[in-house]
């Protein structure tokens, strides 16, 4: 007869198995995004700490070229983002979703304009850049254990390389005395690229040592001008077939390297180039000539770029206004809640009245 501690080791490996298989099939929802793959493998956090994030709360487009999928959620709903995603409760998230509305219409008249909608995406987008300067300031205090307000690229270095699972001694012996690094291929090209970013971080004059205003452009490039610029040039870099530094229609939607095993992942495949298309279209190339340039993709990713966010404001209220008054009205915004919020709310219309 099995044990009991024996049955529970063995439930508790059919967990994992299990676990691991949904978070496989949750990964390829979105093609090739390997910040999503490292992030739900289960990287340690201070790893995750030390490598700028993939995914930039409240940009257009990811570091790695994925459009953002969560964009509209997450400049709709700020730090209360969260909320909606941990409280399936539809009740309570509709009252939460009015107490939005409310706060949006700031004249009052029950109504959203796109003057009012732009000026609470910008509020929200600099509800998120704060958040990174606070989630910044842990980050530099542990890249920065003895508190002198710098960090050179090897204290970075073998910092990043314990968290890799490298000795730290050792690898701080070895870097003092300029011994060369036995590092596999991966981890160096992860260097490297940190590397160019590190320097790109670095103001006038470059003194190779980062300030923790200057580790926050290194970690959140998309509020800084410079690297933002530096940003948007690893995009194109990373999208660019023929060399050009522009993008085409045709190199913005190549599907991500990888074969195609079933009809579910051709489907996913297929709305992956439909968005991609459309935002390319519609959106990203600004003049129509079926060419992205290198300016034209740097004013789309500009977080804090107030044109953008009018336009955005306009695109959101045109996806829920059914009477076509260039208005949000509290119906239409519970009705399209999912869109808002990533929230389904049912019973929307026979509720709203009661409790507004």
């Amino acid at each position: 007869m099995m044990s009991k501690q024996a049955f529970l080791y063995s439930l508790g490996s059919l967990y994992l198995s299990l676990l691991f298989i949904f978070l496989l099939m949750d990964v390829y929802g979105r093609p090739a995004n390997n910040s999503v793959l490292k992030d739900r493998a289960g990287e340690g956090k201070e790893e995750k700490e030390l490598l700028p994030p993939d995914h930039l709360n409240g940009v257009k487009m990811e570091l790695d070229g994925h459009l953002n999928k969560e964009f509209h959620q997450e400049v709709f709903l700020g730090k209360e983002l969260e909320d909606f995603e941990e409280d399936s409760e539809p009740r309570r998230n509709r009252k939460k979703l009015m107490g939005i509305f409310s706060k949006v219409d700031i004249n009052h008249d029950k109504k959203i304009s796109a003057k009012e909608m732009q000026r609470w995406i910008m509020e929200k987008t600099d509800e998120h850049f704060q958040e990174a300067v606070e989630e910044n300031k842990m980050h530099f205090r542990a890249v920065d254990p003895d508190g002198d307000g710098h960090v050179s690229w090897d204290e970075y270095k073998i910092k990043f390389l314990a968290s890799k699972g490298f000795n730290e001694k050792e690898i701080a012996e070895k870097i003092k005395n300029n011994e060369e690094l036995k590092i596999d291929e991966e981890t160096q090209e992860v260097l490297d690229n940190l590397k160019d970013r590190w320097y790109q971080a670095d103001n006038p004059p470059p003194d190779l040592l980062l300030s923790e205003q200057e580790f926050l452009s290194f970690l959140h490039p998309e509020h800084s001008r410079g690297m933002l610029h530096f940003m948007v040039q690893e995009i194109i870099r990373d999208l660019d077939q023929d060399g050009d530094k522009k993008l085409t229609l045709s190199e913005f939607i190549s599907l991500p390297v990888g074969t195609v095993e079933n009809q579910q992942a051709q489907d996913i495949d297929d709305d992956w180039v439909r968005d991609r298309r459309k935002e390319f279209q519609e959106v990203i190339d600004a003049n129509h000539d079926g060419i992205v340039t290198m300016e034209e993709l740097e004013e789309y990713m500009d977080p804090m770029n107030e044109h953008n966010a009018l336009n955005e404001a306009r695109q959101m209220i045109a996806v829920a206004d059914e009477n076509q008054n260039h208005h949000l009205e509290l119906e239409e915004i519970l009705k399209y809640s999912e869109y808002f919020t990533g929230s389904k709310l049912m019973d929307y219309a026979r509720n709203v009245h009661e409790e507004f």
